[in-house]
Protein backbone atom coordinates (compact mmCIF):
# COMPACT_ATOMS: atom_id res chain seq x y z
CA UNK A 1 0.00 0.00 0.00
CA UNK A 2 1.36 3.29 -0.91
CA UNK A 3 1.63 5.40 2.31
CA UNK A 4 3.65 8.53 1.08
CA UNK A 5 2.22 12.08 1.57
CA UNK A 6 -0.17 13.53 -0.90
CA UNK A 7 0.12 17.11 -1.94
CA UNK A 8 -2.64 19.04 -0.44
CA UNK A 9 -5.44 19.46 -2.35
CA UNK A 10 -6.06 23.23 -3.71
CA UNK A 11 -7.87 24.96 -0.84
CA UNK A 12 -6.98 22.54 1.61
CA UNK A 13 -6.05 24.43 4.42
CA UNK A 14 -2.26 22.48 5.91
CA UNK A 15 -1.71 20.36 9.10
CA UNK A 16 0.42 22.95 11.70
CA UNK A 17 2.32 20.57 13.86
CA UNK A 18 4.17 22.22 17.13
CA UNK A 19 7.08 20.03 17.88
CA UNK A 20 7.22 22.04 21.50
CA UNK A 21 5.42 21.47 25.13
CA UNK A 22 5.79 24.81 25.50
CA UNK A 23 2.27 26.74 26.53
CA UNK A 24 3.57 30.14 25.35
CA UNK A 25 4.63 28.95 22.11
CA UNK A 26 1.09 27.32 21.60
CA UNK A 27 -0.73 30.52 22.97
CA UNK A 28 1.14 32.99 20.61
CA UNK A 29 0.13 30.94 17.52
CA UNK A 30 -3.62 30.52 18.50
CA UNK A 31 -3.61 34.51 19.30
CA UNK A 32 -2.24 34.84 15.70
CA UNK A 33 -4.87 32.46 14.17
CA UNK A 34 -3.42 29.13 13.84
CA UNK A 35 -4.73 25.97 15.17
CA UNK A 36 -2.06 23.77 15.71
CA UNK A 37 -1.38 19.94 16.83
CA UNK A 38 1.41 19.29 19.31
CA UNK A 39 3.36 16.63 19.21
CA UNK A 40 6.52 16.84 21.80
CA UNK A 41 10.03 15.87 20.10
CA UNK A 42 11.33 13.99 23.18
CA UNK A 43 14.53 14.99 22.11
CA UNK A 44 17.24 14.89 25.20
CA UNK A 45 18.59 18.53 24.62
CA UNK A 46 21.46 17.92 27.49
CA UNK A 47 22.58 15.41 24.94
CA UNK A 48 23.15 18.42 22.45
CA UNK A 49 26.15 20.89 21.74
CA UNK A 50 27.02 23.34 19.18
CA UNK A 51 30.27 26.37 19.77
CA UNK A 52 27.98 29.17 20.19
CA UNK A 53 24.91 30.15 21.67
CA UNK A 54 23.62 30.69 18.47
CA UNK A 55 24.44 27.43 16.50
CA UNK A 56 23.03 25.84 19.91
CA UNK A 57 19.81 27.52 19.65
CA UNK A 58 19.53 26.08 15.74
CA UNK A 59 21.19 22.68 16.74
CA UNK A 60 17.98 22.05 19.27
CA UNK A 61 15.24 23.62 16.90
CA UNK A 62 16.62 21.51 14.10
CA UNK A 63 16.70 18.20 16.24
CA UNK A 64 13.09 18.47 17.60
CA UNK A 65 11.63 19.31 14.34
CA UNK A 66 13.35 16.67 12.76
CA UNK A 67 12.55 14.20 15.29
CA UNK A 68 8.40 14.79 15.27
CA UNK A 69 9.02 14.65 11.09
CA UNK A 70 9.94 11.61 11.41
CA UNK A 71 7.08 9.92 13.08
CA UNK A 72 3.81 8.45 10.62
CA UNK A 73 1.46 10.83 12.65
CA UNK A 74 3.07 13.86 11.36
CA UNK A 75 3.13 12.69 7.20
CA UNK A 76 1.47 15.33 5.40
CA UNK A 77 2.00 18.17 8.23
CA UNK A 78 4.14 21.10 8.30
CA UNK A 79 6.29 21.02 11.53
CA UNK A 80 7.23 23.96 13.32
CA UNK A 81 10.29 23.31 15.98
CA UNK A 82 11.93 26.07 18.31
CA UNK A 83 14.21 26.18 21.25
CA UNK A 84 15.73 29.11 23.38
CA UNK A 85 18.67 30.11 24.76
CA UNK A 86 20.08 33.19 26.31
CA UNK A 87 23.31 34.37 25.17
CA UNK A 88 25.01 36.14 28.33
CA UNK A 89 28.73 36.95 27.72
CA UNK A 90 28.88 34.20 24.82
CA UNK A 91 27.47 31.42 27.41
CA UNK A 92 23.90 29.45 26.49
CA UNK A 93 21.58 29.65 29.09
CA UNK A 94 18.55 27.53 29.23
CA UNK A 95 16.61 26.58 31.90
CA UNK A 96 18.26 26.60 35.30
CA UNK A 97 18.98 23.13 37.10
CA UNK A 98 17.80 24.17 40.06
CA UNK A 99 16.52 27.14 42.58
CA UNK A 100 20.24 28.03 43.53
CA UNK A 101 21.06 28.30 39.94
CA UNK A 102 18.16 30.72 38.89
CA UNK A 103 19.13 32.71 42.25
CA UNK A 104 22.75 33.20 40.70
CA UNK A 105 22.11 33.64 37.59
CA UNK A 106 19.46 36.57 38.22
CA UNK A 107 22.18 38.34 40.36
CA UNK A 108 24.36 38.33 37.46
CA UNK A 109 21.71 39.59 34.87
CA UNK A 110 20.64 42.06 36.89
CA UNK A 111 21.07 45.78 35.71
CA UNK A 112 22.60 44.39 32.30
CA UNK A 113 21.70 43.34 28.64
CA UNK A 114 21.74 40.16 26.89
CA UNK A 115 20.61 38.09 23.64
CA UNK A 116 17.84 35.93 23.60
CA UNK A 117 18.16 33.36 20.90
CA UNK A 118 15.46 31.41 19.43
CA UNK A 119 16.27 28.96 16.95
CA UNK A 120 13.84 28.21 14.17
CA UNK A 121 12.92 25.19 11.73
CA UNK A 122 9.91 24.57 9.69
CA UNK A 123 9.99 21.02 7.72
CA UNK A 124 7.31 20.60 4.96
CA UNK A 125 6.87 16.94 5.02
CA UNK A 126 5.62 16.80 1.81
CA UNK A 127 7.79 17.68 -0.32
CA UNK A 128 10.60 17.19 2.76
CA UNK A 129 12.17 20.49 1.84
CA UNK A 130 13.08 22.54 4.95
CA UNK A 131 13.57 26.32 6.49
CA UNK A 132 15.92 27.21 9.55
CA UNK A 133 16.73 30.83 11.01
CA UNK A 134 17.84 32.19 14.39
CA UNK A 135 16.03 35.62 15.77
CA UNK A 136 17.79 37.48 18.48
CA UNK A 137 16.21 39.83 20.57
CA UNK A 138 18.15 42.33 23.39
CA UNK A 139 16.47 42.03 26.87
CA UNK A 140 17.46 44.83 29.19
CA UNK A 141 17.37 43.24 32.45
CA UNK A 142 16.31 45.52 35.83
CA UNK A 143 17.60 45.34 39.27
CA UNK A 144 15.58 43.65 41.69
CA UNK A 145 17.16 43.14 44.65
CA UNK A 146 18.06 39.96 46.59
CA UNK A 147 14.69 39.38 48.05
CA UNK A 148 12.87 40.21 45.25
CA UNK A 149 15.09 37.98 43.39
CA UNK A 150 14.33 34.92 46.16
CA UNK A 151 10.24 35.46 46.09
CA UNK A 152 10.69 34.87 42.04
CA UNK A 153 12.57 31.94 42.13
CA UNK A 154 10.29 30.75 44.99
CA UNK A 155 7.38 30.57 42.39
CA UNK A 156 8.86 28.04 40.50
CA UNK A 157 8.22 30.08 37.50
CA UNK A 158 11.90 30.88 36.20
CA UNK A 159 13.25 26.92 36.97
CA UNK A 160 10.49 26.28 33.47
CA UNK A 161 11.87 28.60 31.29
CA UNK A 162 15.43 29.64 29.04
CA UNK A 163 17.55 32.51 30.34
CA UNK A 164 15.37 32.00 34.18
CA UNK A 165 12.71 34.70 33.07
CA UNK A 166 9.48 35.54 31.23
CA UNK A 167 9.00 38.60 29.59
CA UNK A 168 5.18 38.22 30.50
CA UNK A 169 4.88 36.65 33.68
CA UNK A 170 5.87 37.53 37.15
CA UNK A 171 9.69 38.57 35.96
CA UNK A 172 7.85 41.21 33.74
CA UNK A 173 8.32 44.02 36.81
CA UNK A 174 12.37 42.78 36.47
CA UNK A 175 12.99 43.35 32.75
CA UNK A 176 13.74 47.42 31.76
CA UNK A 177 12.93 46.53 27.66
CA UNK A 178 13.43 44.84 25.37
CA UNK A 179 14.95 45.48 21.52
CA UNK A 180 13.93 43.81 18.81
CA UNK A 181 10.58 40.96 18.68
CA UNK A 182 8.50 40.31 21.74
CA UNK A 183 7.36 37.22 20.33
CA UNK A 184 10.89 35.75 20.26
CA UNK A 185 11.71 36.28 23.89
CA UNK A 186 8.40 34.41 24.28
CA UNK A 187 9.37 31.71 22.52
CA UNK A 188 8.28 31.81 18.90
CA UNK A 189 8.98 34.91 16.08
CA UNK A 190 6.15 35.63 14.16
CA UNK A 191 7.62 37.58 11.60
CA UNK A 192 10.58 34.67 10.93
CA UNK A 193 7.78 32.10 10.89
CA UNK A 194 6.01 34.03 7.84
CA UNK A 195 9.33 34.17 6.02
CA UNK A 196 10.31 30.51 6.53
CA UNK A 197 6.76 29.32 5.50
CA UNK A 198 7.14 32.06 2.61
CA UNK A 199 10.40 30.08 1.48
CA UNK A 200 8.80 26.84 1.74
CA UNK A 201 5.97 28.08 -0.54
CA UNK A 202 3.35 28.90 2.15
CA UNK A 203 1.37 31.81 3.24
CA UNK A 204 0.57 32.33 6.92
CA UNK A 205 -3.20 33.30 5.60
CA UNK A 206 -3.78 29.79 4.37
CA UNK A 207 -2.82 28.07 7.67
CA UNK A 208 -5.69 30.63 9.60
CA UNK A 209 -8.19 28.76 11.28
CA UNK A 210 -11.36 29.45 10.08
CA UNK A 211 -13.84 27.69 12.14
Amino acid sequence: MDTAPRTPAPGTRRRLVLASQSPARLGLLRQAGFAPEVIVSGVDEDALSAPSPRALAQVLAEAKAAAVAALPRSAGALIIGCDSVLDLDGEALGKPGSAEEAVTRWKVMRGRSADLLTGHRVIDTVTGRAESAVAATTVRFGTPDDAEIAAYVATGEPLHVAGAFTLQGRSAPFIDGIDGDPGNVIGLSMPLLRTLLGRLGVRVDELWDRD
